[in-house]
């Protein structure tokens, strides 16, 4: 593997390498042992459901069960060392990149999974758009480091002129041939795996992205913890790499989504209360399904967020033009100021509801049905959010300005545990 720490002319480079996957013989299915990436699985309900699906499910290493910190990543890390001894999980004969195909109905999503050399911001090669959670970048760090493993590939995403070239051409031939492997998730996603191994390919597929700069969907903290491993070697070496999917979005378009605020401590009698005379409060009618059009109405006039968890829906909208001057910081862009997530964290959860960024706190969560849920039996509230476009995530990312933490969901995302990536065995 070349050990440079980026592309010398400033663009993506990605190289193959061995990857360590499930051998189908000595599992139940390939479906029983995957996962959503980590942030995603709606912990306990989730990790339960996961873990008694099949007792090799990928889950037992991104979320291992411990008393303490320490021994969950120790666990992950003989669990992993157990599974290739026996025969669970093994190695690629050679290196390659993969081709990865998830479809569902209109859905086609494509893309390149890769060892993908690191660069901080300021190269402008790998660009972020959130802020990370000191917290859970240690805690990531520590599991990977333990188990010297990438277990689970971020999402990118990288502009092409849209045409069938380059890297697109190759992964649109490469997937008319038989695919390593192939499954359906209970989602109702279907996956495809290729690998990409002869040199022309790689060699185009290499000059193709080296023109590029990537936009970080989804993983930020992960690649933060990428980076802060890196760091702490004394020689380059395989640890200046991080598993990565790659997608072109002229081709193939993400969905982006909201992740939702579930505040555990405030009732929303009390959050309602808070806000009274500081924003317009509307109840609106359910279900869910119902509501969230509501909130997607008001989202086209300005800032509006959803509050559920006391059996009803309760629309916040129409701040109080005064409220935001005096909370929002200023000296950023406009599209910063006016973000959803950013007049949520700086004017409600600051200054209104004064409640402190923390996983006691506050949880988030991706799947809106779950966020209400969770909020009804913990007697809480679920403050539900619209998502922001992609130009506008995009364009704040080129200008350098990260949004707050947990304010996108690109997707659909890679399915974990199709393909690892083993820091000392590949």
């Amino acid at each position: 593997m070349n050990t440079r720490g980026h592309a010398a002319n400033g663009g993506l480079h990605m190289v193959p390498f061995r990857g360590l996957r499930y051998v189908p013989e000595r599992i139940g299915s390939l479906a029983a042992v995957t996962s959503p990436p980590y942030d995603v699985v709606v912990r306990p309900d989730g990790l339960h459901h996961l873990e008694s699906a099949d007792p090799h499910n990928i889950v037992r290493l991104i979320l291992p069960q411990a008393d303490t910190p320490a021994a969950r990543h120790q666990q992950a890390a003989e669990t992993l060392d157990r599974w290739i001894a026996e025969g669970i999980l093994a190695l690629d004969p050679e290196p390659a990149l993969y081709v990865y195909e998830q479809r569902k109905d209109d859905i086609l999503q494509r893309g390149i999974i890769g060892a993908l050399a690191l660069s901080t911001p300021d190269e402008g090669i790998v660009l972020p758009h959130e802020d990370v959670m000191p917290h859970v970048v240690a805690d990531r760090a520590a599991l990977m480091r333990t188990t010297s493993a990438n277990l689970e590939p971020l999402l990118l995403t990288y502009r092409s002129d849209g045409t069938a070239t380059g890297a697109t051409a190759v992964m649109e031939r490469i997937v008319l041939g038989s695919p390593l492997l192939s499954t359906t998730t209970e989602d109702g996603f279907s996956h495809r795996l290729w690998a990409v191994t002869d040199p022309d390919d790689l060699t185009r597929i290499s000059a193709d992205l080296a023109r590029h700069q990537a936009l970080i969907a989804d993983g930020h903290h992960r690649w933060a913890t990428y980076l802060r491993l890196r760091d702490e070697q004394s020689v380059p070496g395989a640890w200046n790499y991080g598993l990565v999917l790659l997608i072109d979005t002229a081709r193939y378009p993400l969905r982006v989504r909201a992740i939702h605020r579930l505040l555990n401590r405030l009732p929303v009698s009390d959050a309602l209360t808070a806000v009274k005379d500081r924003f317009r409060v509307q109840d609106v009618e359910g279900p869910l399904p119902r509501a969230l059009e509501a909130l997607a109405a008001a989202a086209g006039e300005g800032n509006a967020f959803l509050l559920a968890g006391d059996g009803r829906f309760h629309l916040l909208d129409r701040p109080d033009p005064a409220l935001l001057s005096r909370t929002v910081p200023p000296g950023r862009p406009d599209a910063w100021r006016q973000l959803d997530a950013t007049v949520l964290h700086s004017a409600l959860l600051e200054h209104v509801w004064r409640i402190p960024d923390t996983p006691e706190d506050i949880t988030y969560i991706h799947d809106t049905e779950a966020a209400v849920v969770q909020a009804e039996r913990r007697g809480g509230t679920a403050v539900l959010m619209h998502p922001v476009r992609e130009d506008v995530v995009r364009e704040l990312a080129r200008q350098g300005v990260t949004m707050p933490r947990k304010s996108t969901s690109f997707g659909p995302k890679p399915a974990t545990g199709l393909v690892l990536r083993s820091l000392h065995l590949g």
